[in-house]
This record gives structure tokens, C-alpha cells and sequence, in this order.
């Protein structure tokens, strides 16, 4: 008797036409990053700028490296998210040289991009070293303690650094780093592993206050730690910014986990009852209120860091650059203290007017929306949960330093993401994108292919 022919399963090829769309994507990425850079030579001078070449070769080739690096090891990963990213990388490193060619001391488009291009490196190595997103869940607790310490580091004496009035640095040879922005992508991962096993008992409802279930008492333990722990980022390290960006990702997070709108309400306030105590206790709480309060107060724009003036040079660069800009390359964002920084959305804002700034913020939008659409098609609720609350981190902290910029909010201290000058966020924000993208891939990888082979009498599977 002739043993029936076995069959061999072998993972489904991606197309060639997919991988020829996402490089054409790419290449109109960088295509507009060049033309916006020769815009700014011809408005400061009437010519293109010299370094032109040079540096859309290193731009392109950084991001041709990464697409090498996903089309192998993450070949069905969303094809919208690297080039997403590159072109508001580039756009920020096209508004800093802007900037730099501008005068303002600190701002340096060669050093933003020797960052970006360590960035790509990390996002590289975060998808060759991590085959399986999901081998993080076996590390919710140790992520856990790894945010938190990375939290209170700048705390620990003869290693922290108060800069512009917030402890949140540390000094490590020539270089400072801030260790809240690798700290979030640890805690997202905890959040994600710990709400993944305690969901169920965090979803039972307790008593009804008139359409909402309440939690038990009992449940409101992790809640009630979060929040101090938010509260004391606030007052030890005077971090807005890192305080609201660590409370609103657990509230969200923990939401999309029990799908209880009581956690949210409960979030929201806690984190104001909080706030309105700072700041009746402790000055430099109570000076963020009073700036977002009085920003046109003679007393507080004299002071130009610790005051209003910063916040007021932003809004007159916006006012000014009006619904199409000044031109790049034509206004003044030399102006805005910080502007290749914490301002960087105000200087673009300028040059670019209203209809730039919303360009990029539906960029953002898209970059959310294809991490939130990860989190729908994910397969577990490790992963669901982890894209989930990776894309709310991205989404809330623009919305946070857009709010501050237009005075919506009070001002964080908060950087935008990709744009702003600073290795930390840069660095953090890249591995951020190649979770997403390597969970984007688990999730959107076809069922392997069956394939007949006559000599097997078993069934493999690579």
C-alpha cells in the first residue's frame, strides 16, 4: 500500500507589487522632505542649499536601510507606517536646519540626524532581536520594575539633572538623557501583560451610581497606585508632562480592557482633584495654572522661560504665519525661545500656516489609525492591548504638546514626536514604531500555504 502524499505548510510569499507600493511610498516620503529642504535655501538666500545632496543621501539611504530591514524580517507589516514616520522625521530635521540657519543656540540638524539615524538602528535591531512581540508578556513584572526605576532615576544625587526647572535627566558622560521616554514603552508593556491577567476581576461592576456601574472598593487598588505614583513624578520631578502621559495611558488602557466607562470618569478625576492640590501646594504647579491662565499678564512674560513669554512668541509666530504660511525659510522662529524643541510645532506653524499644521497632524492621525487598526486585527489580548495603548501614547502625547503650544492645556514639557530636537524621544519613539510594526505583521501574516510533497507522510509546519 503507497502512503498517501503529506502535506508541507510554507508561509505565503508577499507580493512583489506590495513591496513595490511600500517603497514607492517611501520614496515620495523623502521626495517631499528634499523639496521642503531646497524651500528653505531659496527663501533665506534664492538658492539651494549646499549640503542638499549629502543630505538627502543620508536621509534616503537611513530610510532605504530600515525598509531592507522590514521587508525581511517583518515583510507583512503595514506598509504606511515607515513611510508615515520618515516624513515627519524629515520634516522635523528640515524645520531644525531652519532653525539652525536662523542662529538660535542648541539647534543642530546634523546632530538630529546622527540621532535619527541611531533611531533606525534601534527600530532595526528591535525587529531582528524580537521575532515574537508576545515573548514580552513572560516579562509584564521585570518591565514593570524597569519603568519605574527608570522613572526615579533622574531623582538619585550626583546623576540627576535639573534643566529648565524639571529634574527629569541624567548626566552619562558628555551626554544627558531622559529616561522617562524608554520608561513609558516599559510601563505600556506592563500595563498591557498585568490588565491582560487581572481584566476580569477589574470588569466586575459593584454598585450603580444613576447609568454607571462603579467598581467594587476593592478594585480600585491599582488605580489609586498609578495615580500617586503620577502625583509624585508631578511634584518630585515638577513633570507634567510625564505625570498626565503616565496616568491617561493606564486609564485608557485599563477601558480597553473591561470596556467600563466608570475607570475613565474615576481616571479623570483623580488626576484633577490631584492637579487642583499640587498646585495650591507647591509654586511651580501653581506657576504651569498661572501662565495657562494669564498668558497676556505683563508680570509673567517678563520672565522668559519660567513665564508666559515663550508661550506668547509661539502664539504670535502662529498668528502670524496665518492660514498658509510665511514661506519656509521666510518668517522668524528664531524668535520662539526653545523653537527647535519643546516649540517646534509653533516654529513649523509659522512657515507653514494652518494648512501645514493640519498636513502633519492628519500625518499623526494616520500613524494612530494604522497602530489602532493593528490593535483590532491582533489575534490575542497581549497584543490588542499593547498596540492599543502604544498608539494612545503617540496620539495623547501630540495632543498634549499641540494643547500647550495653543494654550488649550496647561504647557508639559513634552517634545512632538519625531520633530523635536533630543536623542531620548527620538530614540524611544522609533522602537515605539517597530513594536507596532512587528505586531502589525503577526497580525496581518496570511495562513501558510499547503504544499503537497509525496515522499512525507507527516505534516510540517516551519
Amino acid at each position: 500500500m503507497t502512503a498517501a502524499p503529506a502535506v508541507e505548510v510554507a508561509p505565503v510569499p508577499m507580493t512583489a507589487k506590495r513591496r513595490g507600493a511600500q517603497l514607492a511610498m517611501l520614496a515620495f516620503a523623502i521626495a517631499v522632505v528634499m523639496v521642503a529642504y531646497a524651500s528653505v535655501g531659496l527663501g533665506l538666500d534664492g538658492k539651494i542649499p549646499a549640503g542638499m545632496l549629502t543630505y538627502g543621501l543620508g536621509l534616503g539611504g537611513l530610510m532605504v536601510a530600515a525598509y531592507l530591514v522590514l521587508a525581511r524580517f517583518a515583510p507583512w507589516a503595514d506598509p504606511l507606517l515607515l513611510p508615515l514616520v520618515t516624513l515627519v522625521n524629515g520634516i522635523g530635521l528640515v524645520v531644525i536646519y531652519r532653525i539652525e540657519q536662523a542662529g538660535q543656540p542648541g539647534a543642530s540638524a546634523t546632530n538630529q540626524l546622527f540621532w535619527t539615524a541611531l533611531g533606525v538602528v534601534m527600530f532595526s535591531a528591535t525587529l531582528i532581536v524580537l521575532k515574537d512581540h508576545r515573548a514580552l508578556q513572560r516579562l509584564t513584572y521585570t518591565m514593570g520594575f524597569v519603568g519605574l526605576g527608570l522613572l526615579v532615576l533622574p531623582l538619585v544625587p550626583f546623576i540627576g539633572k535639573e534643566i529648565n526647572g524639571a529634574r527629569i535627566w541624567i548626566g552619562v558622560g558628555g551626554f544627558t538623557i531622559q529616561p522617562a521616554e524608554f520608561a513609558k514603552l516599559a510601563l505600556v508593556v506592563f500595563f498591557a501583560g498585568y490588565l491582560v491577567a487581572k481584566r476580569d476581576v477589574l470588569a466586575l461592576a459593584g454598585r450603580r451610581l444613576l447609568f454607571i456601574d462603579l467598581p467594587r472598593a476593592r478594585d480600585l487598588g491599582p488605580v489609586l497606585i498609578t495615580w500617586g505614583f503620577s502625583l509624585a513624578v508631578l511634584i518630585l520631578q515638577k513633570d507634567l508632562g510625564s505625570s498626565l502621559l503616565l496616568f491617561g495611558t493606564f486609564i485608557v488602557m485599563l477601558y480597553i480592557a473591561t470596556q467600563r466607562t466608570s475607570w475613565v470618569l474615576i481616571g479623570v478625576l483623580l488626576f484633577l482633584g490631584g492637579a487642583i492640590l499640587a498646585g495650591q501646594v507647591f509654586d511651580h504647579v501653581a506657576a504651569r495654572f498661572e501662565v495657562f491662565l494669564q498668558p497676556e499678564s505683563a508680570e509673567l512674560y517678563d520672565r522668559e522661560l519660567g513665564g508666559s513669554y515663550q508661550l506668547m512668541q509661539g502664539l504670535f509666530g502662529l498668528g502670524s504665519g496665518g492660514i498658509l504660511g510665511t514661506g519656509l525659510g521666510e518668517g522668524h522662529p528664531d524668535l520662539i525661545p526653545l523653537s527647535f524643541s519643546d516649540f517646534i510645532f509653533a516654529a513649523a506653524g509659522e512657515e507653514l500656516g494652518l494648512t501645514g499644521l493640519m498636513a502633519l497632524l492628519m500625518v499623526y492621525a494616520l500613524i494612530v489609525e494604522r497602530g489602532l487598526r493593528t490593535a483590532i486585527a491582533a489575534r490575542d489580548p497581549f497584543s490588542k492591548l499593547l498596540a492599543g495603548g502604544l498608539s494612545f501614547i503617540l496620539a495623547w502625547q501630540v495632543f498634549i504638546i499641540v494643547g500647550g503650544v495653543t494654550n488649550l492645556i496647561p504647557l508639559t514639557g513634552l517634545v512632538t514626536p519625531f520633530m523635536s530636537a533630543g536623542g531620548s524621544a527620538l530614540l524611544a519613539n522609533w522602537i515605539l514604531i517597530a513594536l507596532l510594526v512587528r505586531m502589525s505583521d503577526a497580525a496581518r501574516r496570511p495562513p501558510p500555504q499547503a504544499i503537497q510533497d509525496e515522499g512525507l507522510t507527516q505534516v510540517f509546519q516551519r
